[in-house]
């Protein structure tokens, strides 16, 4: 009778350890699942805001310490996936003290995490007005790459610049402005009135 009893026990026993490792395995096997679909989410879904700044104006300082630029904006959200940051509205004012200041606007920008180069996109205007040494230049694109340690502007979308008195288009483009160059890629159309031409009335 003790040995049935004991069989019995045993079997009870086997049957529970049964049932806890089926429960762990089937625990095991949720967090399996659900981690694979985490997984598997879209980057731009798991890459959501941890913070915001409205109405802001930030100042990026050089290595001897001096204002490089500053970068001014409605909204600015930080993404922590990628380090990066979203300007909508942004106003960026280069802030070089050898060349003439170059005030560029958008409808929103992307800045990468050592803030070495701004992405501005949507309606891009840039304006840099005469000065005794250079004369007013403004560009008008869809997209913008700043490197303001460089002092460099470009772009490879299409572009419509005025320098002075004449007026360009061209897709591709690069001016610097540290240096006073400037140059277009191809498809580059312009007009280029002579020398003490004057308006119309």
């Amino acid at each position: 009778m003790s040995s049935r009893r004991a069989g019995n026990r045993y079997r009870m026993l086997l049957l529970l350890g049964l049932g806890i490792g089926l429960a762990l395995g089937s625990f095991w096997l949720l967090e399996v699942m659900q981690k694979s679909a985490v997984d598997r989410t879209p980057g731009a879904l798991r890459n959501e805001p941890d913070y915001y700044v409205e109405h802001f104006n930030f100042v990026r300082m050089s290595k001897t310490g001096e204002a490089r630029y500053n970068i001014a904006g409605t909204r600015m959200i930080h993404r922590p996936l990628d380090d990066t940051y979203e300007i909508t509205l942004p106003v960026v004012h280069s802030l070089s003290q050898t060349a003439p200041p170059l005030t560029m606007r958008s409808q929103r920008a992307m800045v990468d995490p050592e803030s070495s180069k701004i992405h501005m996109y949507d309606k891009v205007d840039a304006d840099r007005p005469a000065s005794a040494t250079s004369e007013h230049f403004h560009l008008m694109t869809e997209y913008l790459l700043i490197l303001p340690d460089d002092d460099v502007i470009q772009t490879d979308k299409a572009a419509d610049l005025t320098l002075g008195s004449a007026h360009m288009t061209g897709i591709g483009m690069v001016a610097n402005n540290a240096k006073r160059e400037f140059s277009m890629a191809r498809r580059v159309h312009g007009t280029y009135p002579p020398k003490g031409a004057t308006a119309g009335p």
